[in-house]
């Protein structure tokens, strides 16, 4: 009989634990920090750098320090238009940035825009 209870009250706790628990797996939607180095300099090399290096005319775009002080100008002009003055990346040169990498851009900025 003390048997027949033990097992009744072990049998009523497993269902009552596995009614509590979650069958959906966790999400892993929550993005990694996003960093300079790792995450902003790698678009910047294939986008901006090509026409805006040290040595060239235009703005330099190729440090954090530079790409943090340009910041807003870089969001505006990536977001215009493309038949807009001042869109960027120049359309005969480079692709536009997805829609993607503009998130990373925004997440960077989310995140206090770390360089490493």
């Amino acid at each position: 009989m003390k048997i027949r209870y033990t097992l009744l009250i072990c049998a009523f706790g497993l269902i009552t634990y596995q009614s509590c628990t979650s069958t959906k797996k966790a999400s892993n939607n929550t993005l990694a920090l996003v960093t300079y180095d790792k995450d902003i300099q790698p678009i910047m090399l294939a986008h901006c750098t090509p026409c805006h290096y040290p040595e060239g005319e235009k703005d330099q775009l190729d440090t954090y320090d530079r790409v943090l002080s340009r910041i807003d100008d870089i969001l505006d002009r990536t977001q215009r238009d493309t038949s807009e003055k001042g869109y960027m990346p120049h359309k005969m040169k480079k692709p536009a940035l997805s829609q993607e990498e503009l998130a990373v851009f925004f997440k960077w900025m989310e995140d206090g825009m770390p360089e490493k």
